[in-house]
């Protein structure tokens, strides 16, 4: 199995209401291989932390890079992230 951890920084001018829309969007993708999915936004108890993460497990490599591609993901993440993501860090590993 492969974990996915994306951890996120929102711009300045990103709302909460853009930043939930994202979190719901991206749940709601329907894909098979798609094992656990969480969203978490920053409990703001430092300075220095990111503002968001996306915690996904998929089956094997080869349907992580499928939802990498997936039309559904690629939406969301176009319509829904890009106009308000500042950075974005990710680690992927095997559990």
């Amino acid at each position: 199995m492969i974990r996915s951890i994306l951890l996120i920084k929102f711009t300045p001018e990103a709302t909460g209401e853009q930043i939930e829309a994202f979190g719901r969007a991206l749940a709601a993708v329907p894909f098979e291989g798609r094992r656990h999915f969480e969203f978490h936004r920053d409990a703001r108890l430092t300075d220095d932390a990111m503002d968001a993460a996306v915690i996904a497990d998929f089956d094997d490599e080869e349907t992580y890079r499928a939802w990498v591609a997936d039309p559904g993901h690629d939406e969301v993440r176009t319509r829904f992230l890009d106009p308000i993501r500042a950075q974005r860090d990710r680690i992927l590993y095997r559990i």
